[in-house]
């Protein structure tokens, strides 16, 4: 009977010994959802940028299948798919939502005032209506913004120093972005103290992509700004870069990849910078941070590079100022 009181008293012990382990275990295996919500198409490649989150991820120990579940989610391109998809993310539910661009982050806001949301390179979110200030965002959205006043101008101030005989600007846009009046009104104001005029090449479907430019050319224009947005111009890059050499017009561009995919030049933040920013905001959220205590981030990082294929093909030489300053020149 001794021996029997002793068996029991010694697996009880350990059954509370091992209590708390198993907690433990079921709290390290609890799978976190996080929504991935995109404007545009699913690249028919790899994505860098979701690679880039995934890997940043897997570093602080969230791996897919194991505790962590990426919810994918694009529209295509459709604005009114944009809300659903945001909507069906937030009925889930998903632990956060990490919104790509204005439009994502857009249709995020609308679908949950509760879950927190991730801006993955917004335009400017106090204007846009998304965050109280840069520093006390005050809602359920923080983030990474695109934002930089003066980085429309400087496109064009870098495209003249490229083709300083062009005064003649076209820019290519969709005038439903929720960045156009501001950005076109920076643009505005950059070319009147050059000296230039720009015009507005307006695209609203990606249809009329041959049309628009056949319009800027009869209209005169000389060269082009081509402004980055995710919901419709940056899904038509290839495109627009054919079209551009095709009549001929010096173009600059917002992204690195574009002048890696033909485009003359380009100008703007260096993404890859940002897209390291995403980790940090979610585990942050993760580990039961609020969204409204957590400053928005801006870009620090700018890449200028130009093509220079491209350039010899459109009888451009740029200057040896460009060249010196360039992050990177295509050969």
């Amino acid at each position: 009977m001794r021996l029997c009181i002793i068996g029991l008293t010694a697996t009880l012990a350990l059954a509370l010994f091992m209590a708390p382990h198993a907690s433990d275990a079921q709290q390290a295996t609890k799978v976190r959802r996080i929504g991935w919500l995109v404007a545009g198409s699913p690249p028919a490649g790899p994505e860098s940028r979701l690679e880039t989150f995934q890997q940043g991820l897997r570093d602080l120990g969230y791996v897919e299948g194991r505790n962590l579940r990426i919810e994918r989610r694009y529209a295509e391109g459709n604005d009114a798919r944009l809300r659903d998809l945001a909507v069906e993310l937030a009925r889930l539910p998903v632990d956060v939502i990490v919104a790509g661009g204005s439009a994502a982050t857009r249709a995020a806001q609308q679908a949950t005032r509760t879950i927190p949301i991730v801006m993955a390179s917004s335009g400017d979110p106090v204007r846009l209506g998304f965050v109280a200030s840069l520093a006390r965002p005050g809602g359920n959205i923080t983030g990474m913004s695109n934002f930089v006043a003066e980085l429309p101008g400087k496109q064009l101030e870098l495209l003249t120093e490229a083709a300083p005989q062009r005064s003649r600007i076209a820019v290519l846009t969709n005038p439903e972005a929720p960045a156009h009046a501001f950005e076109m009104a920076q643009l505005t104001e950059a070319a009147k103290a050059l000296g230039m005029q720009v015009r507005v090449a307006p695209l609203r479907r990606r249809d009329d992509l041959a049309e628009v430019f056949a319009a800027m050319t009869r209209e005169g224009a000389e060269a082009l700004v081509v402004l980055g947005e995710p919901l419709l111009i940056d899904g038509v890059i290839d495109g627009i870069v054919k079209l551009a050499a095709q009549y001929r017009l010096p173009a600059i561009y917002r992204w690195r990849r574009d002048a890696q995919a033909g485009g003359l030049m380009s100008y703007g933040p260096n993404q890859p910078a940002i897209w390291r920013r995403y980790v940090y905001y979610v585990d942050r959220l993760l580990q039961g941070a609020k969204p409204a205590d957590l400053p928005v981030e801006q870009p620090t990082q700018f890449d200028l590079v130009l093509n220079l294929k491209t350039a010899k093909a459109l009888v451009i030489t740029f200057p040896p100022r460009l060249l010196i300053q360039a992050n990177e020149v295509i050969r």
